[in-house]
């Protein structure tokens, strides 16, 4: 039996955190440490942009640290990633080659959708679980220090995922520049929460119901998730008057496995909103310098709570550090999730398709072909199972620019695109997506010409090129968007693609203006598409 040890790093924005596993296919993932270090590098990232030198140095001290203690395990392998603290700064590119230089360690960094889908990543992994409180409308809020994720969940499907600047310590950095007491942090925060939230529920939740709401986070989780009693009043209690409470008097209901009721929760947020930063340490028995962020996440949760009528939350427990691990182990085929992920990434672009009024129909029909194409080329473009997923997702966007112009589709697609989340893919996939649905507007543009005003590779780039002359293949023969193929047939034959068709429609506008549209793909695999009819 092989067993790998394995270490996920997290450089978060107020906490450096490691986690050292041992993954096996038999025995799955059992963690053997966890260490953390506070350190605040999000509130000045937020505010100056960088970090400082002497940040930057605590940085560098505790990952070489870090570095020891994963020798001192035999650590196999490794994955470290920063998050918008480090995706923020200004001088990322300096402060990554000192860590490299310093420590020896590579640190990659997470666009807010790869970072938001492993942790959610960790929390499809918890199983049964999971996939029972997502049948009912539920959803995932991700507090990190920059900013909030919400995705909601309708019967087992992802129907969306938005990302907002309430991120706990970008909260903290305002109100300190306000010059207030603490007592007045819960009526700002709960001011600036809804001023978003209130648009938020208008686009995204409408009339749709949520039970439940999944909690990520550092404090929240740590606090209902901790062993032994929470403070919650017993049944028929009344809330206690906190000035004057009891020490004694606490700890009447357990939160079982992480869960609790909207009741426990009212009366974590009273004991928050009514004691000092000590006291309120004292009484949660957790650390003092981590209770004002526990405060504003707190006051977060209280009024989404509010606003989405939730009955329970659900704080797994789950790290980013464990999302890591289960990337990996899934990557290296140690251990396999039982929820579909690419389930939820089609889902996602299929909400957005709709929100901009895409043809479901002619989407399906290009869906269909396109993914024929690929599949009868795949000894030719070289691409794999990822870029098949890329490809269905631009069929599925291929017309959202309509929305704003039938003109300037291609363009008004791309920019869509790109400022929409799709939780799961990186930015640079989302790029590509972006790019090949505007390539199937508008004149392709080679690799020269495309760098002036992009910084993607040349790899990527051939990713663009080969789907976009598949997706102009597709749309080429469904220009008429009445879907007139009732089969189709895809075979390869020497240099020739063979597309065999069974119609009774009149197909002349498509065989007329097929070969302009199958000239890239020419160009590109240098095979000639023929319409035959069956």
């Amino acid at each position: 039996m092989s067993v790998k040890t394995f270490a996920a790093i997290d450089i978060g924005s107020y906490e450096l955190a490691m986690k050292i596993f041992e993954v096996s296919s038999a025995r799955g993932m059992r963690e053997i440490d966890h260490i953390r270090y506070s350190i605040d590098m999000g509130t000045e990232t937020y505010s100056t942009g960088k970090l400082s030198y002497e940040r930057a140095n605590e940085l560098c001290r505790v990952l070489k640290e870090f570095s020891g203690i994963m020798k001192s395990y035999q650590v196999e392998d490794y994955k470290a990633y920063g998050t918008s603290a480090i995706r923020e700064s200004e001088n990322r590119a300096i402060l990554l080659d000192q860590i490299k230089q310093r420590t020896g360690l590579h640190i990659d960094v997470l666009s807010n959708s790869e970072q938001r889908f492993l942790d959610y990543k960790s929390i499809a992994f918890q199983g049964e679980e999971f996939q029972r409180i997502i049948e009912n409308g539920t959803a995932i809020l991700d507090i990190g220090g920059g900013s909030i994720q919400l995705s909601l969940f309708d019967n087992d499907t992802l129907v969306s995922t938005q990302n907002m600047r309430l991120g706990v310590l970008r909260l903290q950095e305002r109100l300190c520049h306000m010059d207030i007491g603490i007592s007045r942090y819960p009526a700002l925060i709960e001011e600036m929460a809804q001023a978003q939230m209130n648009i938020y529920k208008k686009l995204y939740l409408k009339d749709r119901e949520i039970k439940s709401i999944i909690v990520v986070d550092d404090y929240l989780s740590r606090l209902v998730t901790r062993k032994g009693k929470s403070a919650a009043p017993a049944e028929g209690e009344k809330l206690p008057e906190y000035e004057k409470e009891d020490e004694g008097v606490r700890a009447r209901r357990n939160i079982a496995g992480g869960f609790a009721d909207r009741r426990t929760m009212d009366y974590f947020y009273e004991i928050c909103r009514t004691k000092s930063l000590s006291e309120l340490a004292k009484t949660l028995d957790m650390a003092e310098d981590s209770m004002l962020l526990l405060y504003i996440s707190m006051v977060l949760l209280h009024s989404i709570m509010d606003l989405m009528g939730a009955e329970q939350i659900w704080a797994p427990g789950v790290t980013l550090c464990d999302g890591i691990a289960y990337e990996y182990a899934e990557k290296k085929q140690i251990l396999s999730a039982a929820h579909d992920f690419e389930k939820d990434i089609i889902a996602c672009a299929q909400n957005i398709s709709k929100r901009y009024r895409g043809s479901k129909k002619r989407s399906e029909t290009l869906e269909k072909i396109a993914l024929a194409v690929f599949d009868s080329m795949k000894g030719l473009h070289g691409l794999g199972r990822r870029e098949r997923l890329l490809l269905q997702i631009s069929t599925i966007l291929h017309d959202c620019g309509k929305y704003i112009s039938m003109v300037n589709l291609g363009e008004c697609s791309y920019s869509i695109i790109m400022a929409t989340e799709i939780i799961g893919l990186s930015h640079l996939e989302r790029e590509i997506v972006a790019n090949v649905v505007k390539y199937n507007h508008m004149e392709f543009d080679y690799y020269d010409t495309m760098g002036n005003v992009s910084s993607l590779d040349k790899a990527s780039f051939l990713k663009i090129a080969k789907l976009t002359s598949i997706l102009r293949l597709a749309n080429g023969l469904d220009r008429s968007h009445k879907q007139k193929f009732k089969n189709v047939n895809i075979s390869l034959k020497e240099n020739e693609l063979i597309i065999g068709i069974t119609t009774q429609e009149d197909i002349t506008w498509e065989k007329g203006l097929f070969r302009k549209r199958a000239s890239l793909f020419e160009e590109v695999y240098n095979i000639r598409p023929m319409i035959r009819r069956q």
